[in-house]
Formats: C-alpha cells, sequence, structure tokens
C-alpha cells in the first residue's frame, strides 16, 4: 500500500506494543491464546485510536489552508479529545459539537473526557440533543466561523471517512510486520466497530498487505445489518482512495450486535466484568464505551467456543480510558 501520495502528520512514536494476555487466556479457560494490540498507548492526551486517523485528517486540513478544526462526537467523545489535543498541537482553534446520545446525561460538570475539553481548551462547545443532523450541525458551525473570517476544515465523527480510515490501514501494515518480527500466527481480530472508521481501515489494509486474518467487529451501537452495510461502504471507499485492486467484499465485514445493551454508552453487565477482568488479570485498563464492549464480547466468544481450541486472538484496544472516571457508580457494587 502506498500512503505517500497523501498528506500525514507524524503524531506516532513508533509502534504501539503487541501484548500476550497470559493470565487472563488462562482465567478464560486456557484454550485460546489472547493477544492485545495497545492503541491505549498512542500518544495524545490520554491516547487513543484516533491519533492514527488524525495524522491523515489533521494533514489534509493543513494542506486545505485551515486555520481552525470542526468536529463532533458524544458528549464523553474519544474522538473530541484527540482531535482537540492535535489541534492544539497544530495552533489551530478546535470547535465541537456534542451530542446527548442519552437523554439527561449531559452534566456542565461531568468529568472524564468532558473535563479534558475543558483543560485542553476547546475554543467552542455546542450541545446538541439526540439525534440531531451532526453533519448539519458542523456545516452550520463552520459557516459561522467562515463569516467571521476564518477557513475552518470539518473532521467528520470519529474522523471516519476515507481520510481517517487509512489510519488503520496503516496499523493493519504495522500488526502484520509486528507478527512477522514474532513469528506469530493470528488467526482472529476482535475490534470495536462504531463509526466504522477503524473497522473498515483495519479490513482495507489487511486486504492491502495479504494479511489473511479474520477481522469481527463488535458493535457499540447499531444492529448487525446496518452496521456491517456501513463498515462495507466506507471500506470500498478507503480502497478505492488506496488503489487497492483486491475487492472488498460483505464477505470480509461481520459484526455481532449482542453487547450494545441498551444502547450506546449505556452501562451493560458484561462490559463491567470485561473491564474488571482486562484490569485485575492484566493491569490494562479499557473504557466502559467502546474497548469495553468489545471485550465483553471477546469474552463471551471465546467462552461460547467460537474460536478452534488453540486459535491465537488479537484484541485492538483502541484507548478511552478517561471516561472510566465518569462511570464510577456503574462500578461500585
Amino acid at each position: 500500500m502506498k500512503f505517500t501520495q497523501f498528506p500525514r502528520r507524524q503524531y506516532l512514536k513508533g509502534n504501539t506494543p503487541l501484548e500476550a494476555m497470559p493470565r487472563l487466556s488462562v482465567a478464560l479457560g486456557g484454550d485460546i491464546n489472547l493477544f492485545v494490540k495497545r492503541d491505549d498507548l498512542l500518544p495524545g492526551a490520554a491516547g487513543g485510536n484516533k491519533t492514527r486517523k488524525l495524522e491523515f485528517c489533521i494533514a489534509d486540513a493543513l494542506a486545505n489552508n485551515a486555520d481552525c478544526i470542526v468536529t463532533c462526537g458524544a458528549i464523553q467523545s474519544n474522538h473530541c479529545r484527540l482531535t482537540l489535543s492535535w489541534s492544539n498541537v497544530e495552533q489551530l482553534d478546535c470547535h465541537l459539537i456534542l451530542e446527548e446520545r442519552v437523554s439527561g446525561t449531559y452534566d456542565k460538570n461531568a468529568s472524564g473526557n468532558h473535563f479534558l475539553y475543558d483543560v485542553l481548551g476547546a475554543k467552542s462547545k455546542t450541545i446538541v440533543d439526540a439525534g440531531t443532523d451532526m453533519v448539519a450541525a458542523m456545516e452550520t458551525k463552520a459557516s459561522e466561523l467562515r463569516a467571521e473570517g476564518k477557513s475552518p476544515y470539518i473532521i467528520p465523527g470519529g474522523a471516519s471517512n476515507a481520510i481517517g480510515a487509512m489510519g488503520y490501514a496503516v496499523c493493519a501494515e504495522e500488526i502484520m510486520g509486528q507478527l512477522n518480527e514474532m513469528q506469530l500466527n493470528i488467526e482472529h481480530l476482535i475490534v470495536p466497530s462504531g463509526s466504522a472508521g477503524t473497522h473498515s481501515g483495519m479490513v482495507v489494509g489487511m486486504l492491502g498487505c495479504s494479511g489473511n486474518v479474520d477481522i469481527s467487529g463488535i458493535n457499540v451501537s447499531k444492529k448487525k445489518q446496518p452496521q456491517e452495510a456501513n463498515v462495507l461502504k466506507l471500506a470500498i471507499e478507503t480502497a478505492e482512495k488506496l488503489e487497492i485492486h483486491k475487492e472488498v467484499t460483505a464477505n470480509d465485514i461481520v459484526c455481532f450486535d449482542e453487547y450494545v445493551g441498551e444502547g450506546y454508552s449505556v452501562a451493560t453487565d458484561s462490559m463491567i466484568e470485561a473491564v474488571e477482568m482486562f484490569a485485575q488479570h492484566e493491569s490494562i485498563l479499557l473504557d466502559p464505551v467502546y474497548s469495553g464492549k468489545a471485550a465483553a464480547g471477546l469474552i463471551d466468544l471465546v467462552r461460547k467456543g467460537h474460536f478452534p481450541s488453540g486459535s491465537n486472538v488479537l484484541f485492538l484496544h483502541t484507548g478511552g480510558s478517561p471516561v472510566l472516571f465518569q462511570y464510577m457508580d456503574s462500578f461500585r457494587h
């Protein structure tokens, strides 16, 4: 895959670790060998997967002479935190459109990412109701900024367009390099599947480097069919952008929707168990919205015998642990 034709910032400081999880593997019966890709350790304020995407998105903004960024997410968005973080590095004002996806959960004095928006100095925060057309809301803000003589650049939620998804095509190549160096054969990769950029980028990247690793997404909000359609659409767009000639098909996209619970960002018992198991067996902190629910899916699939005995399974840890502090009541039992 050729990435050099696209503008790209250099936020990464080398590969993120790819580690065995032997204690968690034993706790789940010992038949499956679990590994974790530590994208929670990516640079940026408290780390997380969006840094990979933002290397390309913010570079594109700078190439288009932007002087400020407009983006969106939920009220505890890891993407918004990291977009704001890297905007600061580039000396770009950052304006956030924040959706209260669960009615009654917005608290101006909240901890977690919402607190960090203030620490990092978001230029503006606009809180909107669940179901708001976020594309239109960002464009309204961008129009206001243009009227003030600014040159805004809009980064979609999760940085999940073909530009941002290239960051996870890069990650797929990075993983294969690590596996080859470690002489480790991974049969299956589990990723959180939300705004679709991470999932689709990983699918495209594995196709582009002939990784031959089965990929499954654990949904954090949508039902199986619409999420698979979203991931497929973005994967096709990303493959076209990277000029990958292998066809992305519906067979390449697998999502599980059994671990969403009552909705996006709503705590579940299986998420709480997964967060505690990762913490107590491997000293790894997950977040309750993405990696926690994805890990709940991983744990359940292992228990159900979804993976053949002896399989090596890799979990992509996308970060987001600052949000844990907003969920303290869910863990006090």
